[in-house]
């Protein structure tokens, strides 16, 4: 499948709000954590067989029980040993946590997804057993459905094939609730084989009844490359095998999107992320000063700005900044509830800065957490009073940095003057060989330009992020 078209349906479900994930092991395999036959290779030693060799891994699980009259300590100890502790979320896990999925569904036994999001302020409500799924954790952001088990519990783990023969009894509910989801929402499968047979039982039983009407969903698939088999023949080989294997898959329309290298997972869940937060704006400012308008003129002019971004569809995001803060938000509203009748969480994140000398430690992080919903960074004013007298806003020019490393496109408002006036000339002295900054140039001189009225500035500020978009 076309990547172009893969982003673009994904970001469509994102808007919509019925996106998921389903996380194979090859999602934490960058973090550390081994794959099913590094987990299993001392079994296999034991019993005397080469884990290379092997591909029917759930049966070297059920052979060692076999040899040791059904008990799985050892296998229970394996599971703790190797994901309970010592192991970090990987960019990806950073990605997915960053964007609006509240349903992840995993194989799993590891708690990178939930430590993932949790480290982004979520509240996650982890469902590891049947039990689990009949209570729901109050103010949850995402639900984390481990489907084999969690390494807390590694004795009630999903492994061996006894294990697999009694899911369809013993975990209906996790049948029905997967089931459900694949109906309703769109999943992007990450690091997961499709040879799970409790998966593959429940993709067959839904196509049973819904037959050619089941919702679309994606994988990412790594191709085969010529260089790393011995010789053209077995290269086509596998290739072959790849494409029935595609052609099958597309029996339950999970479309597959090919990657030559698995770094190619991060680059297109960035290219997401960037895309998504496209629709999201972050307005940095501060002033004690409004000169030369004054400041009526420039609180009309900030809340007419936030009112016309939310009636072109953009979300804001706002740290209350001293002096603008009121004025963002007043308008903002007005075009939400009085016009559009929208949600206000759909539409305005709102994130005053906490207070106290104590709580200055955390600003830093706390503009970055902010940042990070956003794609778009405006910045208008900015000044403040210091020792009596006025002077730029630092805490501007952090934003900006914060907002420059993390890819924003930044549109700093010269015409405003203080600190948006320095950086709108940074950022022109940066961009005076640059040809691709050409589309935007005529924009951004004008955004310099004293002679602009402050109406001319929005029209000029709307009409550049809709270049952007």
């Amino acid at each position: 499948m076309n990547k172009e078209v893969f982003i673009k349906n994904y970001l469509a479900a994102l808007n919509n709000g019925d996106a998921a994930i389903f996380a194979g092991a090859g999602l934490s395999v960058s973090s550390g954590h081994v794959n099913w036959k590094n987990l299993l290779k001392d079994i296999a030693i034991e019993l005397e067989l080469d884990i290379q060799k092997e591909s029917d891994l759930v049966a070297i699980a059920q052979y060692y029980c076999n040899t040791n009259g059904g008990n799985r300590t050892k296998l229970n100890q394996i599971i703790r040993d190797e994901f309970q502790n010592g192991k970090t979320p990987n960019k990806n896990h950073d990605l997915l946590a960053h964007l609006p999925i509240s349903t992840y569904w995993t194989t799993n036994y590891d708690k990178l997804i939930e430590q993932t999001l949790e480290n982004n302020g979520k509240i996650c409500d982890v469902k590891s057993s049947c039990e689990n799924l009949t209570t729901t954790l109050k103010g949850r952001n995402a639900v984390i459905y481990k489907m084999h088990g969690d390494v807390d519990h590694p004795e009630n783990s999903v492994l061996t094939r006894d294990d697999y023969e009694s899911y369809y009894h013993e975990k209906t509910p996790f049948i029905n609730t997967l089931s459900g989801d694949l109906m309703t929402k769109t999943f992007l499968f990450i690091g997961f084989s499709f040879s799970d047979p409790n998966f593959s039982y429940i993709c067959s039983h839904l196509r049973t009844h819904l037959k050619t009407n089941m919702r679309e969903h994606y994988c990412f698939l790594k191709n085969n490359m010529e260089a790393d088999y011995e010789n053209s023949d077995d290269y086509k080989y596998a290739q072959k095998k790849l494409s029935y294997f595609i052609n099958d898959l597309e029996r339950f329309n999970i479309r597959t999107v090919l990657i030559a290298d698995y770094s190619e997972i991060t680059e297109i869940l960035q290219n997401i992320k960037r895309r998504y937060n496209n629709k999201t704006v972050y307005i940095s400012g501060a002033a004690a000063e409004y000169n030369p308008d004054g400041k009526e003129s420039y609180e009309i002019f900030l809340s007419k700005l936030s009112s016309q971004l939310i009636k072109e569809g953009y979300k804001i995001v706002s740290g209350y900044g001293l002096g603008v803060g009121s004025a963002i938000i007043s308008g903002a509203l007005s075009e939400i509830y009085y016009k559009q009748k929208k949600s206000l969480n759909d539409q305005l994140i709102l994130r005053p800065f906490p207070q106290g000398d104590d709580a200055r430690a955390l600003w830093g992080k706390y503009r970055q957490d902010m940042i990070s919903y956003s794609g778009i960074s405006i910045f208008l004013l900015g000044n403040k009073i210091e020792k009596g007298s006025v002077v730029s806003s630092n805490g501007m020019r952090s934003e900006y940095e914060i907002s420059k490393d993390q890819g924003n496109f930044l549109i700093p408002v010269g015409r405003t003057g203080y600190i948006s006036k320095e950086l709108w000339a940074e950022l022109m002295k940066e961009k005076k060989d640059d040809c691709s900054f050409d589309i935007y140039r005529s924009e951004f001189e004008d955004l310099g330009n004293e002679s602009k009225t402050l109406d001319e500035l929005i029209e000029i500020i709307i009409r550049l992020i809709n270049k952007i978009k």
